[in-house]
């Protein structure tokens, strides 16, 4: 987010297990010579209009790294050149957030910005991981219903009864194991790792810098564990908790701590008497905003309001996913309060946000899905299940109970094939975290983690902000000054510090 312990129990794979994915890899990619150090990158145009100067190429990697010249798959690469060779000094590897999301579009949307930051001191570069975009894809096969966002994410019953999230999660996982063969079970952080080393010398680079977000400071904290002199100047933006114990387990747990720091700001907002001309202002108070919200969403889960999207109603639980979305950025919360607003009003039929509006690709949700299980075991136990709902929806309810739920990763049907990596202060002195003290999505609390299992490795600056995803977006102008210093002249905080500007 110090040794990799491996376990090493990748599975050999036949051609035929994978024929579906090696239809789509590019007879260009299949005859690059096995056990090469690495083919080169083909570049040319990219297929959906970007960036100035903008190319794509192909990447192709094993299914599985115990059989490096076996059946492959294709990463989607993606860079923009330092217009200025003579300040050029590297590449910089921009690590996308998820799991499951891409990376490329993340390019196309922050790479002007981050250019003109960097002023030509590196290539730009990023990548869909395997899964995801413009990659490789696998699938679950599932019904549409069980990938809308709210079946993903296991939000109890109204009264806090999970027996639909457990039979849910049960048909879930027997989906992924029936029909998403090698591809989906290769879906884990540690493949991304070593995909990510492979692009390295396809680059025909020594070393990389990188910024990486979200779920993504835990591959690029993997990544600097497995490959230490491989890494130059390092950036980890809006860190996940490391416990290898736990992974992903515990940064859905750690959502709900993440809503309540983060509410108070979207409580000020609403209460603001600017709000007042935009028939936004929730209440007079800030104080007063969170009993609103959750009587609304109680009021919804007794009867659901009909949306302008038919047959997806507005739920309790939709609203509350809405929420956990809007808390991510401060720019979202006028979205949210006109949503509480439709949903107060009875004449009214309430503009769902994309996200819910409809199910999440399959592709999409394969990714998400399989990653999630790969990396770590979670527990099977379904009255611990039902004991812990019962205790965060007290604790904690804006979030009522979900981030404790059972998921699919309870009954998955393979093991992960090894031991996730436990991040450690063994490597050199170049990694900067950037953290928002109030992060619904990775919480400060669990950054923590990260920055102590990093030792001397690390320096943190803590932005007294809200929103998730810091550098050049929900932070501060302080924040971004400490990272565009750090990776275009090495100068990194000699201490942790806080800015609030």
């Amino acid at each position: 987010m110090t040794t990799y312990a491996h376990r090493a129990l990748l599975l050999t794979l036949s051609a035929a297990a994978v024929a579906g994915t090696l239809a789509a890899v590019s007879p260009a990619a299949r005859a690059q010579a096995p056990g090469t150090t690495g083919p080169a990158l083909a570049w040319g145009p990219c297929a959906q209009p970007g960036l100035p100067r903008q190319e794509c190429a192909e990447l192709p990697v094993p299914v599985d790294y115990r059989d490096p010249d076996g059946p492959r798959l294709t990463l989607a690469v993606s860079r923009v050149r330092s217009d200025r060779p003579a300040a050029r000094r590297g590449t910089l590897l921009m690590i996308p957030g998820g799991p499951g999301e891409p990376g490329l579009p993340r390019l196309t949307a922050k790479g002007a910005a981050l250019g003109k930051e960097m002023a030509g001191a590196y290539d730009l570069v990023t990548f869909d991981p395997r899964g995801t975009g413009g990659s490789s894809t696998a699938s679950c096969a599932l019904d549409a219903d069980d990938r809308h966002l709210v079946a993903l994410r296991p939000w109890p019953a109204p009264d806090g009864d999970i027996t639909e999230n457990l039979a849910r999660s049960r048909r879930i996982a027997d989906a992924c194991g029936r029909h998403g063969g090698a591809v989906l079970r290769s879906l884990s952080t540690a493949n991304e790792v070593r995909d990510i080393d492979r692009l390295r010398r396809a680059l025909g680079e020594e070393k990389l810098s990188a910024w990486a977000t979200s779920y993504g400071t835990y591959v690029g904290a993997a990544y600097a564990q497995k490959y230490p002199r491989h890494t130059d100047r390092w950036v980890l933006d809006s860190n996940d908790d490391p416990d290898p114990a736990r992974l992903e387990r515990s940064w859905l747990a750690n959502m709900a701590v993440g809503a309540d720091d983060r509410f108070p700001d979207f409580a000020a907002w609403a209460a603001d008497p600017a709000r007042e001309d935009e028939g936004l202002r929730l209440a007079e108070r800030p104080q007063d905003v969170r009993p609103l919200f959750l009587a609304l969403a109680a009021e919804l889960d007794r009867a659901p309001k009909e949306s302008a999207t038919k047959g997806v109603p507005l739920t309790g639980n939709r609203l509350r996913q809405a929420l956990q979305n809007t808390l991510q950025s401060d720019g979202l919360f006028r979205q949210f309060a006109r949503l509480v607003r439709q949903a107060q009003d009875p004449a009214a039929r309430p503009v769902l946000p994309d996200a819910l509006a409809g199910p999440l690709p399959d592709a999409k949700a394969a990714v998400v899905l399989a990653t999630l299980c790969n990396d770590v075991r979670w527990p099977a136990s379904v009255p611990a299940y039902r004991r812990a709902v019962a205790a965060d929806r007290v604790q904690h309810p804006l979030t009522a109970g979900m981030p404790v739920n059972v998921t699919h990763c309870a009954f998955w049907k393979d093991a992960p094939a090894e031991q996730p990596t436990r991040i450690t202060d063994a490597g050199p002195s170049n990694i900067l975290m950037l953290q928002n003290r109030r992060d619904p999505v990775s919480p400060y609390s669990g950054a923590l983690k990260m920055r102590q299992a990093l030792g001397g490795r690390a320096r943190m600056v803590t932005l007294e902000h809200g929103g998730h995803g810091a550098y050049l977006a929900n932070g501060t102008a302080c924040g971004d000054r400490a990272v565009t210093a750090f990776l275009t002249t090495g100068r990194r905080p000699q201490r942790d510090v806080s800015c609030a500007d």
